[in-house]
């Protein structure tokens, strides 16, 4: 794919496979809103960590949040940090393994991390990221104070980012595609199951319409 718009700063400068790389805000927002983990890369005192969280965004930001004791949240704190969103789409298979690849829809952002401290932002960032997996943050019972207070949330500008897209069969060598070995790709196809209810629910509470609109039941 190609892409108008220049990147914001050389550290997203895309340097290989760049025919697939795109900065355009739009596509990169697609691939975020499709997306359900993120993997938060920091520099500790004990060395890089990356961890998978839970994530929301909005047209310039995203959030992310974990246990006030989280060590990596805590080593974010006011730090550059590296977040990343992957969608695996198929596995490809060329005529020889060198050429295997994958087909996938990924973004990276880069940026200095900022500790959310006001509270209305904090619920509203809270609310993001609980409705960016499944929109049901009103059918549940409401973050009590003491919730919140445990929670810790930064919050990343999509200022710098860069996103990643391949598609389609191998890249063979030419003197390959006359040989006897297959090449194509197979397709990863995901889906959810029936809701199931919780083992100690009590009887007679029904799964609320915002998970059986979106996962059936």
């Amino acid at each position: 794919m190609s892409s108008e718009h220049e990147p914001a700063t050389d550290r997203v400068q895309l340097r290989r496979g760049v025919h697939r790389g795109s900065h355009d805000p739009a596509v990169i927002r697609e691939i975020l809103a499709a997306g359900l983990a993120a993997h938060v890369g920091v520099s500790t005192e004990d060395g890089p960590l990356v961890l998978p969280m839970a994530y929301g965004i909005t047209e310039d930001t995203i959030y992310v949040h974990g246990a006030a004791a989280n060590a990596l949240l805590r080593s974010a704190r006011s730090q550059e940090v590296c977040i990343t969103v992957t969608l695996l789409d198929a596995l490809v298979f060329a005529r020889t393994p060198f050429h295997n690849s994958m087909n996938y829809r990924c973004v990276v952002v880069r940026g200095s991390a900022r500790v959310v401290d006001e509270p209305d932002e904090r619920v509203m960032a809270l609310r993001l990221i609980s409705d960016h997996v499944v929109d049901n943050w009103s059918a549940g019972r409401p973050p009590s104070d003491i919730d919140i207070r445990k929670t810790l949330i930064i919050a990343v500008p999509l200022t710098e980012a860069s996103a990643k897209i391949r598609n389609g069969g191998p890249v063979d060598e030419p003197d390959d595609l006359e040989g006897e070995h297959w090449g194509g790709y197979v397709p990863l196809i995901t889906s959810w199951g029936t809701p199931i209810d919780s083992g100690d629910l009590r009887p007679g509470i029904a799964p609320p319409l915002t998970i059986t609109a979106a996962f059936g039941g």
